[in-house]
């Protein structure tokens, strides 16, 4: 792929981030995604409701891709599916701590939390409607704010596209709503009768509070016959790294509204100790019960996201 096509689309999805709708901007990083992957040694996965193959010389050109010839200057023939049966459950946490980091603008360059997974959550829709498999989606706090079944009616997925959208309106003065991941995973957990691959998006501001209760949540889910992938959502460089000036700063809390004053440089080690620490039983834990769990660094794009719902949507069958 040349530099001049990388700038294009690159230009030309900064300029559909600021004017155009959600499945839009979707499509159009599952479009990269895909051109990006027909570059690499995984050209053979089966994505958008087709897999493609090399074009070989003298076959019909009916089911040519010429959008995708356009972008790599290569051949590929679609070869289109049966319709298949997966069921997904895409969770997005709206507690008011997926809004940092706080800024003037947002964009898919300058994202906050709630916005890389709103159009993770859009890309991965995107993907399942062009499989032409059933998604639902649920937003949550403190409680389950939305909650829709999956289905895989157009209608229905352009509901979805919308409600998702509306969460990247402007905020105006939010009430502060903590995370309360351990009862949405139980209702989801019951809601769900079929056999589903589950997604979320949380920062897991709950585990500290309910670390035990958090894990029989997501063995509930998995006793239920779930498959999981858990995107741990974070700014890696300020919340991980804690990569802060060395000066004094204050800190409020965004879930409660409790403030903190310290000096970076006299809490940065033991602030990266107790992180790490968290991190670890997280990765532990998701892996006694074989959970997915990746790191969904905001300020790294959506690559690392989509890669790892095609490998597990592969693997499911």
């Amino acid at each position: 792929m040349n530099v001049c096509f990388l700038l294009m689309a690159e230009l030309d999805l900064e300029v559909i981030g600021q004017f155009g709708s959600i499945d839009l901007i979707a499509k159009q990083l599952v479009e990269g995604f895909i051109t990006g992957l027909h570059q690499s040694p995984f050209h053979g996965f089966s994505v958008e409701f087709a897999e493609y193959r090399p074009y070989n010389t003298g076959e019909s050109t009916r089911n040519l891709d010429w959008k995708l010839f356009g972008r790599t200057d290569k051949l590929f023939v679609k070869q289109f599916e049966e319709e298949t049966n997966l069921r997904c459950q895409v969770l997005v946490d709206v507690s008011s701590s997926m809004q940092f980091p706080k800024q003037s603008h947002y964009s898919l360059q300058h994202p906050n939390k709630l916005w890389f997974s709103v159009y993770a959550a859009a890309a991965i829709v995107q993907m399942l409607r062009g499989q032409r498999d059933a998604v639902g989606l649920t937003l949550f706090d403190d409680r389950i704010r939305f909650h829709s079944r999956a289905q895989s009616n157009p209608v229905h997925v352009k509901q979805l596209f919308t409600t998702l959208e509306e969460l990247l309106q402007p905020v105006r003065e939010m009430e502060q709503h903590e995370t309360n991941v351990v009862q949405t995973l139980h209702e989801i957990a019951e809601r769900i009768h079929r056999r589903s691959l589950v997604v979320i998006f949380s920062d897991m501001f709950d585990f500290q509070r309910n670390k035990e209760e958090l894990f029989l949540a997501l063995q509930h889910l998995r006793h239920s016959r779930h498959e999981v992938i858990l995107f741990h959502v974070c700014d890696r460089a300020m919340e991980v790294d804690f990569d802060l000036e060395n000066r004094p700063y204050r800190l409020i809390d965004m879930e409660n509204g409790q403030e903190l004053k310290i000096s970076a440089a006299e809490v940065k080690t033991l602030y990266r100790e107790r992180m790490q620490a968290f991190q670890n039983d997280l990765k532990v834990h998701c892996g006694q019960y074989r959970i997915d769990l990746v790191e969904a660094d905001i300020r790294e794009g959506f690559h690392n996201v989509l890669m790892t719902y095609l490998l597990k949507r592969k693997r499911m069958g």
